[in-house]
């Protein structure tokens, strides 16, 4: 019984034959060290054939998922344990179906018994598996081993070579013996961090050669475990006057048994590195298309060759280092910490290489359909961009399900040296609303701020074939990887362009009369006048802008040198980084346990504060309430922000900072300072209830300082003017201001009326609900002369 193929195995369970039978020692082993959980645990027994071992799971009090791709198995299992409670028979290929069908949750347990040495890729169904064990669980395989196993049966067993790859990166591996049997029982994580590795050393005075990469039809990365014990890619050195190319669809035939016509082969990028001092030449080889069977074709070299899942590779063990850096030339990112090299990447037209597995189909339109049912998508041009463009290939880092969640989750791509956020690929549901916003037409040419590459293809998409998208982004490392990207997986549509995108596009790019929209993806402090002044009259320019510290997506249409709001949405996104970029003026108290912070005018002085704080806090009450329903106090931020002079922000940044202003650590309050003295905002909970909606809370003013009273009231005044004016019992229905937007240097009595809220380049004036009333005029504050910078 050493076939492989379905069909084979079909007849086998169907002519009556059965399979080696669960042994007594076995039933001993599992019941002795992988018991169930004292509440019921679920397992997952995969490759189950007629069922035995899944009967026994469930006697140990597991419920239990007994997967098998033989349908003649499943329906002997179902016979011959008809009287057996909680198990569910799945009929699925683990290697190659949906997972659809598995528990969301995950398992306690996952056994593969006699059936591990049948699969083809084995480290990324090991890995996949892996991922799906619950904290404490155990994943067990039961294998022959090939000392043990006669000559002309080795193709079922596995060698020590093969269970020691299997066992690494697991924290605990123990080995037991059933019968001749290894029960191997693997815990903890499931992966070993990926290691550029190289060869011995070399005579040779220079190495040249060529590598290949490969995608199978679920775009999965063709990898060789070499007898060096590392990951390889299908190549090596080229022969005589034999050119790159020939030599890459060569070495992958003679090594794998895969055959490519060099027209489906394009030379990607030149590497040049050294290997142990000598100098090295790569030519990264990409091939679209081929044909045959996957074979061990150089078993001297190779113990097996197999397809890895994208975001697997980065905890895949040791990879030989030129298969690493070519890797990482058509998908930056999926492997980290990878040496220096110099790369000539190469202007080869090559079309897009398609391949997905049906697991991201399913979930893409998971996705659309939360998106769309949140109201987020109303026009079929962005719900099909949503169901259409494949997320997942812009972000291959992370496994499907990540990188199609529905809800608030966005994915970064980038950190900096202190690990904060600097590329992501945003969430779904506000990439949709920013492109609900654009109101783009088919035919439109868009401009982006801000790359990755998927945003603008779902632009691409909602634009058709006769529209275009610029996206330009200071960050050269993100340009290089949305332009391979774009290159894998694009409509061909979307220019990337390096600069820094506060000057605009380049000259030669922006259409005759403007670009039809413009989208900002990052968050900006101010309005970079290009955004206004490459936009066509009537165009939209939707953007996360920060006021007062606290952002909102805005859609702006052009209406001469003015740009109109015409609709604000909550978000966050990744900061600034080019000439635009604004740190806040912070100044820190109490040892920095508190800081404030002033996110636009100029930072106050904090004389006397340190001494307020640490006498009496005046407490007054709003009046104001609100519910867990109606929580969202985002637009009473925004108000404030915008209409209160002097407004700044109180940071907590140290636990202790919550004893003396109320404020939890990481969180801050809206805030206005006098001499020596400041009030905050701060929401208290009034009414307790073992029913959600039934609690409540209060907004308080609380203050410090001589002159904390009077700033109090004016917040509280600023408070009940939210509550009569602005609030709504929906979240989604809090009015907006009116907003327009008008160039530096425009005098006020040029402005219409309305709080101004100035920037560099551009004067804000904002139009509340309700602002005919005077709210209490601003208190005396002195200007700090040196104030610390920072975040």
């Amino acid at each position: 019984m050493t076939y492989t193929t379905r069909d084979k195995w079909e007849k086998h369970f169907s002519d009556g034959k059965n399979f080696r039978q669960v042994g007594e020692r076995e039933r001993e082993l599992l019941a002795e060290h992988t018991p169930a959980p004292e509440s019921g645990g679920r397992a997952l027994d995969v490759g189950c054939g007629t069922g035995e071992l899944a009967a026994y799971l469930a006697s140990l009090g597991y419920t239990v998922d007994a997967c098998d791709f033989a349908d003649s198995a499943l329906a002997r299992a179902r016979e011959e344990h008809a009287g057996i409670e909680g198990v569910r028979w799945l009929h699925m290929d683990i290697e190659r179906d949906d997972p659809a069908p598995l528990h969301e949750e995950g398992y306690d347990l996952i056994t593969l018994r006699l059936m591990y040495p049948f699969v083809q890729d084995r480290g990324r169904v090991l890995h996949g598996l892996g991922e799906r064990l619950r904290d404490g669980g155990a994943l067990v395989v039961i294998t022959p081993v090939a000392a043990t196993t006669p000559e002309e049966r080795r193709a079922i067993a596995l060698d020590d070579d093969e269970i020691a790859v299997l066992a690494a990166g697991w924290e605990t591996v123990e080995r037991l013996d059933a019968d001749g049997l290894a029960v191997l029982v693997l815990r903890g994580p499931c992966h070993a961090d990926t290691r550029a590795v190289e060869k011995r050393p070399t005579t040779a005075h220079a190495l040249t050669g060529a590598l290949a990469v490969v995608t199978d039809d679920a775009g999965r990365v063709l990898l060789g475990r070499s007898r060096r014990g590392m990951l390889e890619l299908p190549g090596g050195k080229s022969h005589g006057p034999e050119g790159f190319v020939a030599a890459a669809v060569r070495e992958l035939a003679e090594e794998t048994g895969l055959a490519a016509d060099p027209a489906d082969a394009y030379v990607v990028t030149m590497l040049v590195d050294d290997s142990h001092g000598i100098p090295r030449l790569t030519a990264v080889v990409r091939i679209t298309a081929w044909t045959g069977t996957l074979t061990n074709a150089e078993p001297e070299l190779f113990d097996r060759w197999e397809f890895f899942d994208q975001h697997a590779l980065a905890c895949v063990g040791p990879v030989f280092v030129p298969a690493a850096l070519a890797i990482d030339s058509v998908w930056p990112g999926v492997i980290p910490d990878l040496p220096p090299v110099v790369s000539y990447p190469l202007a080869a037209e090559r079309p897009p290489v398609p391949g997905e597995p049906a697991e991201a189909v399913r979930l893409r339109q998971a996705m659309a359909r939360t998106v769309i049912d949140g109201g987020w998508a109303p026009s079929e041009p962005v719900r099909d961009a949503l169901r259409t463009v494949p997320r997942h290939r812009f972000a291959p880092e992370v496994n499907l399900a990540d990188a199609y969640d529905g809800g608030d989750r966005a994915v970064i791509t980038r950190r900096d040296e202190t690990g904060r956020a600097i590329s992501s690929v945003s969430a779904a549901w506000l990439q949709a609303d920013m492109l609900e916003s654009l109101r783009l037409r088919p035919g439109a040419i868009v401009f982006e701020a801000g790359s990755g590459g998927y945003n603008a293809e779902l632009i691409a998409h909602v634009v058709g074939p006769d529209g275009r998208v610029v996206s330009v982004d200071i960050d050269p490392w993100v340009v290089r990887r949305t332009r391979a990207f774009l290159t894998e997986a694009g409509s061909g549509r979307v220019t990337a362009v390096e600069a820094d995108a506060a000057l605009g596009a380049p000259a030669h790019l922006v259409p005759r009369g403007g670009f039809d929209g413009s989208v900002i993806t990052y968050n900006c402090w101010d309005i970079s006048p290009p955004w206004r002044d490459q936009l066509a009259e009537g165009g939209r320019l939707v953007m996360p802008l920060e006021m007062g510290g606290y952002t909102r997506a805005i859609e702006f249409e052009r209406r001469g040198e003015v740009l109109h709001a015409r609709r604000f949405t909550y978000c966050g996104f990744v900061r600034d980084q080019g000439q635009q970029a604004r740190p806040a003026p912070v100044v820190p108290l109490l040892d920095g346990a508190l800081a404030l912070r002033f996110d636009d005018g100029p930072a106050a002085g904090a004389q006397g504060l340190e001494e307020a704080l640490r006498g009496r806090r005046h407490e007054v009450a709003t009046g104001v309430t609100m519910r867990a329903a109606n929580s969202y106090f985002g637009s009473l931020q925004l108000f404030a922000a915008t209409t209160v002079p002097g407004f700044c922000r109180l940071a907590a940044h140290q636990e202790s900072a919550e004893a003396v202003t109320g404020i939890a650590k990481d969180r801050d309050a809206p805030a206005i300072l006098g001499e020596a003295s400041l009030a905050y905002l701060i929401h208290v909970q009034t009414k307790d209830s073992d029913r959600r909606e039934d609690k409540e809370w209060e907004w308080f003013a609380y203050a410090f300082g001589e002159q904390g009273p009077e700033l109090a009231e004016r917040l509280v005044a600023t408070v009940r003017a939210w509550g009569r004016h602005i609030r709504a019992e929906a979240n989604h229905e809090h009015a907006d201001p009116v907003l327009t937007v008008h160039p530096a240097g425009t005098p006020d009595d040029a402005l219409p009326a309305g709080d101004v809220l100035d920037k560099v380049n551009c004067r804000l004036v904002f139009r509340w609900p309700g602002r005919d009333v005077v709210l209490p005029g601003p208190v005396e504050r002195p200007v700090a002369d040196v104030v610390a910078e920072g975040v």
